[in-house]
């Protein structure tokens, strides 16, 4: 049975919350601040975290922090504040997912349901070495270099680089790598895959090199060489 810590401090949210995964066989724990969160990660070791971003003591960015430098277990966090500078600001701090709030649990249940089976699947097809001109990505280390640099790259950020460097020259409309990065769509409109492939541009060019990541007008983006 997967275990899901729901770290809330809403009560009626996090009671229904923990009811409606009870029901659809999780096995659940409700921590209502972020430094009972904390505690609760490390001595419970859940599948999958449910994390408010505005919580009191350690707000939600802090927690998903501190949870990422010793585990990339999956978070989804749940937000009040949907603008895509906050949703930017919980990806970047290590979050797999965002759900606005209100939300319907049906939502809930499928975003949770996805992000374990994203683990699953990375867990049953063993990782490798990846090699695109002077970019080497070794998913075993979780470690991307570019001519013998290493690159500091996001959980959101890295996700999106494997994805091209795994499919090099495949055109990726914004639909796909929604589906296949965050593995849920957003709603409609947004422009966070335009946002999240210019910051892993700059980084990829921050040592010099050619560009890798091309748009293709009207299609979507490609890895490729530079013509």
């Amino acid at each position: 049975m997967k275990k899901i810590l729901i770290i809330e401090d809403d009560q009626q949210i996090s009671s229904l919350v923990e009811k409606g995964l009870s029901e659809e066989g999780f096995e659940t724990k409700i921590a209502n601040n972020g430094l009972k969160g904390l505690d609760e990660f490390h001595f419970w070791k859940p599948d999958l975290i449910i994390l408010d971003l505005m919580l009191p003591g350690l707000n939600g960015i802090q927690v998903c922090s501190k949870i990422r430098e010793a585990s990339q277990v999956p978070i989804l966090m749940l937000t009040a504040l949907g603008t895509p500078e906050n949703v930017a600001l919980g990806l970047d701090s290590g979050a797999d997912d965002y759900l606005p709030k209100p939300f319907k649990f049906i939502e809930l249940n499928a975003r949770v349901r996805s992000l374990l089976r994203r683990v699953e699947n990375q867990q049953s097809n063993p990782s490798t070495v990846f090699h695109f001109d002077d970019l080497v990505m070794d998913d075993d280390k979780k470690t991307v270099t570019r001519g013998g640099n290493q690159i500091s790259l996001t959980s959101t950020e890295y996700r999106l680089l494997l994805l091209f460097v795994m499919n090099p020259r495949k055109v990726f409309s914004r639909i796909d790598i929604l589906e296949d990065v965050w593995g849920v769509d957003f709603e409609s409109g947004t422009n966070v895959v335009d946002v999240y492939v210019n910051y892993l541009r700059k980084k990829l060019l921050q040592f010099g090199g050619s560009k890798l990541i091309h748009t293709v007008i009207g299609m979507g983006y490609v890895m490729r060489e530079e013509e």
